[in-house]
């Protein structure tokens, strides 16, 4: 299907988020839609999948004929699918049922129909997803898989990722691309949006590069990254060289400590972190980490072993307990577990800090969440609800919420959806921490960000937990064989 955009413009109050943009993209084809942060890109997705409309002089083309797309019914009814930063499905509900969720037929649709089709679609991209399995038991990766069959089963023959590489490991991926890859094949149109530079280089047949809500060009193979990169911010961008802390007092101390879920066993992993020292975990998804970042905030309970806070010992206790002795935790799932859909900024500001009376106020709180704003650069206002922000926006606006002053910040993900530019700035906020003495555990799958940010790395493969691995002894090839289970007793021993 060809898609084509004519002048799209959209306003949201005072907010030019999309300024007379055109853009033609043909049949067949992988088209990125390249920018930073803020630019535009979700903006523009969601008028084309239905999700918000336009400004009434806008058009949207589809193989010649001009539609009027109110909804993500009438994107599916044109063959238009979306698939979004954050799934949109129902974790506590089986595989089948949220393929079956809003579609016409009755009280008794054919399961058995639609579980064969289910397997077959997902014979056909190599995909394991089993039609009884319950969502919430999927990673990241799998609940993408599902949404991207549940989207052709319904028909979609223009197909949108908005940030699809967000959040998963390096092998998801490839298993992605080449998903991606096979649609043109099929005469599907695919639209990749990203702020990742490697991601469209590697993928798309032609780039379009949005800044500020206006589309600043387009470029086709062989890629410059540096043209890129001067599109998307005007200027070149580097990350400089890597810091390595200045480390003092043990924070967190496990002392052989095991855990366990339906899915999972880690045994006797034993570590110590001090305050300063940025610990980084590295793995598949699924490896384990997820476990132990929720063993150290006190979101789930140890089967064995002790754990101590700066010399207390808090095995056991409940997460208020930690996050009495300075211990912080920001989750991926941003709107599901970090942020509340329906409240404002200034409302999360409030919530997030001790109260100091009886009653809520408000011109305190509203004056907190302008200089959180202004500190971390979010665009929104302090009025602004945090399902109106940017997948980058939330985030930030995650990170604003952590207290003052912390003993060990827990971090899944901390930049994800985030352009280098933001990255970089993130991370210097987080290093001030450092140096007010707090330690970091973060998670991401971007092994780069590993190596640049972290003093330490922990890596994990199947329950699994390697000793910790200085930084500067090892590097991205050696550290993406050991997540696939290979050098282990050679260089990274294990914890179990």
């Amino acid at each position: 299907m060809n898609v084509e955009l004519k002048d799209i413009n959209k306003h949201f109050g005072k907010v030019h988020a999309n300024k007379g943009i055109n853009l033609n993209i043909p049949s067949g084809t992988i088209q990125g839609i390249l920018g930073e942060n803020g630019a535009g890109k979700s903006t523009l997705m969601k008028v084309l999948s239905g999700f918000i409309q336009a400004d009434s002089d806008s058009e949207i083309i589809l193989d010649g004929k001009t539609v009027t797309i109110d909804s993500p019914a009438d994107a599916i009814r044109f063959g238009i699918g979306m698939l979004h930063q954050d799934p949109l499905d129902f974790p506590p509900m089986r595989v089948l049922d949220n393929f079956l969720l809003g579609l016409p037929g009755g009280l008794f649709p054919n399961r058995k129909k639609i579980a064969q089709d289910i397997n077959l679609l997902a014979k056909e991209f190599d995909f394991s997803l089993d039609p009884e399995s319950y969502v919430d038991s999927l990673t990241v990766g799998e609940r993408q898989q599902l949404e991207i069959i549940r989207l052709l089963w319904l028909g979609a023959r223009v197909l949108i990722l908005d940030e699809p590489t967000t959040g998963i490991s390096a092998l998801q991926k490839e298993k992605l691309f080449a998903t991606l890859k096979k649609l043109p094949e099929q005469a599907m149109t695919v639209i990749f949006v990203s702020h990742k530079l490697e991601d469209v280089e590697s993928l798309c047949d032609k780039v379009a590069v949005l800044r500020a809500g206006e589309l600043v060009g387009e470029l086709k193979p062989p890629y410059n990254t540096q043209k890129f990169v001067e599109m998307m911010f005007g200027k070149m961008i580097t990350l400089g060289e890597r810091q390595p802390s200045q480390t003092g007092e043990t924070i967190l101390s496990l002392d052989n400590i095991s855990l366990e879920d339906a899915r999972l066993k880690i045994k006797n992993v034993n570590v110590e972190i001090k305050a300063g020292e940025v610990i980084g975990l590295a793995g598949m998804e699924g490896s384990g980490q997820g476990l132990f970042m929720r063993a150290c905030s006190g979101l789930m309970r140890t089967v064995g072993g002790r754990i101590q806070l700066k010399g207390q010992d808090v095995t056991g206790k409940h997460y208020h307990a930690f996050k009495k002795a300075g211990v912080n935790f920001l989750p991926a799932a941003r709107l599901e577990e970090g942020l509340i859909p329906g409240l404002s900024l200034t409302d999360h500001f409030i919530l997030a800090e001790q109260p100091k009376g009886i009653f809520i106020d408000r011109a305190a709180g509203q004056s907190l969440a302008e200089d959180r704003i202004k500190s971390f650069n979010i665009r929104g206002t302090p009025l602004s609800t945090v399902e109106s922000l940017s997948g980058g926006n939330q985030q930030r606006a995650e990170l604003a919420l952590l207290q003052s002053p912390l003993s060990l910040i827990l971090l899944e993900h901390p930049t994800r959806g985030l352009d280098i530019e933001s990255v970089i700035y993130i991370w210097a906020k987080l290093k001030e921490r450092c140096k007010q003495g707090a330690a970091i555990i973060f998670i991401s799958s971007d092994l780069d960000e590993v190596l640049q940010y972290s003093d330490r790395i922990l890596v994990f493969f199947n329950g699994n937990v390697s000793t910790p691995i200085d930084t500067h002894k090892t590097s991205v090839t050696e550290l993406g064989q050991l997540m696939g289970g290979k050098g282990w007793t050679e260089k990274a021993g294990k914890n179990a």
